[in-house]
């Protein structure tokens, strides 16, 4: 019967500061020690903790009692630990390996980008789905009154302009082919800053500013095909799925570096930056073109829109507006979506 491998180890027992030295093996499953008296103490393997190996510096073993194992010598503790069959855990053996370790982190990366390019928008659009209406009416009340706070303020459009808007896109609304979403359309002023705008929020909330008003003054039916567009985002609840796929991005870098975000305290500030994704404003210019084109309205007139915005941004030097439609350049993708239209 072959004799188990024997090392020469410290025994720091927990109650001297003087190490025993000790004779160590394995047998039947169990870690064994001789000290200087004869005595052997027993115990269990699955009871001692092995700590990560180091390329360098001594090895331990922390037993049981509370006592600790100690070896100076590295080679000679790895080559008895084999010749014992004690082996690393897989998760050791692959952070000893800068290969494995190299695997990892690219799976790592690989499944954060797929949760965050195909996990995240599902989930969302599945909580979404069964989210009550009061808690998108709360979110979006809570949006408005913070936007109201930081960038708008009370109208100043004559009230008969507000009615006649108002009326035109209720209008529009009555040819629609479809069922078209609750909603409540807010008139506001703003700054220069903030410029022609328009926005949709959830709840139903649609956001006009005199300035965008006062632009398509001329235009009632680029104006109604503004509205409708920001409608198409009601419809399809972009801005809540907005919401809540900020949130569960927010729960994912939480679960990666620890930091949770309270992202329903700055929703104001994301619904008021928003910048849709592309798919998400091809689905609002689909619905504003298909709703123009059952009321028997051009939907080319959204080229003026596009025109005037540009030409805004540029008399006023500005790259882009901080908010909602506005801030999205009118590429010559969606131009030629609005432009082919009969």
């Amino acid at each position: 019967m072959d004799q188990p491998a024997i090392l020469l180890l410290e025994l720091f027992d927990g109650r001297s500061a003087r190490p025993q030295p000790v004779q160590a093996w394995v047998k039947a499953g169990t870690l064994q020690l001789r000290n200087a008296e004869g005595q052997v103490l027993s115990y269990p393997l699955r009871r001692v903790r092995w700590p990560e190996r180091q390329r360098h510096g001594q090895r331990q073993a922390q037993l049981p009692d509370g006592g600790v194992l100690s070896g100076d010598d590295a080679r000679a503790w790895d080559q008895w630990a084999r010749a014992s069959g004690l082996r690393e855990s897989l998760l050791v053996r692959w952070m000893q390996s800068w290969r494995r370790v190299a695997v990892a982190m690219a799976l790592l990366v690989a499944t954060t980008l797929a949760i965050g390019v195909w996990g995240i928008p599902l989930a969302s659009d599945a909580l979404v789905a069964v989210l009550p209406p009061q808690a998108e009416q709360m979110i979006g009340e809570r949006a408005l009154a913070g936007i109201d706070a930081r960038w708008l303020k009370p109208s100043t459009l004559p009230p008969a302009r507000r009615e006649a808007i108002t009326a035109d896109f209720a209008a529009l609304l009555r040819t629609s082919p479809g069922t078209t979403p609750d909603y409540r359309l807010h008139f506001r002023s703003a700054d220069k800053s903030v410029g022609p705008n328009a926005l949709a929020l959830p709840g139903g909330h649609i956001v006009l500013t005199d300035a965008l008003a006062q632009l398509l003054s001329d235009q009632p039916d680029a104006l109604a095909g503004v509205l409708a567009h920001e409608l198409g985002h009601v419809q399809r609840q972009h801005g809540m799925r907005m919401v809540v796929q900020a949130s569960l991005l927010a729960s994912l870098n939480g679960l990666i570096i620890g930091d949770f975000s309270a992202v329903l305290v700055s929703v104001p500030t994301l619904l008021g930056q928003q910048a849709y994704s592309r798919d998400f404003e091809r689905e609002a210019d689909a619905y504003a073109r298909d709703m123009l084109r059952a009321a028997g309205r051009s939907p080319t007139a959204m080229l003026v829109f596009f025109e005037r915005i540009e030409a805004y941004k540029k008399d006023h030097a500005m790259s882009s507006l901080p908010i909602a439609l506005a801030s999205h350049p009118a590429n010559e993708e969606r131009k030629r979506f609005f432009g082919a239209a009969p």
